[in-house]
């Protein structure tokens, strides 16, 4: 793998959440929008390197099959939201926010706006797969763009150069239009690089409506809905469903800089909306 020596990956995990945001920024030119440059984030950069590099499909099978299995015990989602608070860093100079507050961020904007409950559940509750960095998954195997492995890479994935390094780049298989899929398969047959999209969706879809499970799983495949991408692996369904992945992600992108929520005032509202929708306690 190619990594430099004096560069180390993110140093917080919102260094991402900021990167993405900055990124997609709602006012930004044709021509800033695809300037990545590497010296722009040396940590974020680092971080994509080592993520292209590593996501293959050895290892997302690998993932999948070591935590799908959801044995890592039972947990109420306030219990996991309390877990995640943990990864907090102190070296982070631009928020001091734990993560429930990240969450409440967004949820609390989507319920400003009048949307049904399911969907403020979406927000609150959307990167409670984060707690694989606490499995002691690497940030690469937690965050990141998405993006489907087994089949060509999009060109519209954030720094697509990266992917010289990973060794499906090499596998003819891997790289024609439709990989190891067939044509407008569906997102549920195409194996998606790791993260905590796919960890969260898989311990909450048996609780939630259908559109919550989309946005669950695909609020971090940019290629597909902010890009258009990877349509040819999609069904008709898929595009249904996508039309509430593009409605979730600007409160995902642009609510951090909301007005801090006050968690007192607010978690009665939220204590009850999810004993709404979830038992006491699920399989992690």
């Amino acid at each position: 793998m190619n990594t430099s020596q004096s560069v180390q990956p993110m140093q917080s995990l919102d260094e991402w959440d900021d990167f993405v945001a900055v990124r997609y920024r709602q006012d930004k030119t044709e021509d800033q929008f695809r300037d990545y440059s590497t010296d722009a984030n040396p940590g974020v950069t680092e971080f994509y390197r080592q993520n292209h590099a590593q996501q293959t499909v050895e290892f997302v099978l690998a993932a999948r099959t070591e935590f799908l299995k959801l044995n890592r015990g039972k947990k109420s989602i306030w219990e996991a939201a309390e877990y995640l608070n943990t990864l907090v860093d102190d070296s982070d100079p631009d928020t001091d926010l734990s993560q429930i507050e990240h969450l409440l961020q967004t949820s609390e904007a989507i319920r400003k706006d009048g949307h049904p409950r399911w969907f403020v559940l979406s927000g609150f509750i959307h990167d409670l797969g984060k707690v694989l960095c606490l499995y002691g998954q690497p940030q690469w195997a937690v965050v990141g763009d998405t993006f489907p492995v087994g089949c060509a890479y999009s060109d519209q994935i954030v720094f697509p150069e990266f992917f010289e390094a990973n060794p499906d780049s090499k596998v003819p298989e891997y790289q024609s239009l439709y990989g190891i899929y067939e044509p407008r398969c569906g997102l549920d047959n195409v194996y998606l690089s790791w993260g905590h999209d796919e960890y969260v969706f898989n311990v909450t879809k048996n609780y939630l409506p259908e559109p919550a499970q989309y946005i669950l799983r695909y609020h971090s495949f940019y290629a597909a809905h902010k890009h258009g991408a990877y349509r040819h692996l999609m069904n008709e369904h898929d595009e249904q469903m996508f039309e509430w992945v593009k409605k979730f992600n600007p409160y995902d992108l642009y609510s951090k800089g909301a007005d801090r929520p006050n968690f007192k005032e607010v978690k009665p509202y939220y204590e009850d909306l999810v004993a709404e929708f979830f038992p006491a306690q699920l399989d992690w």
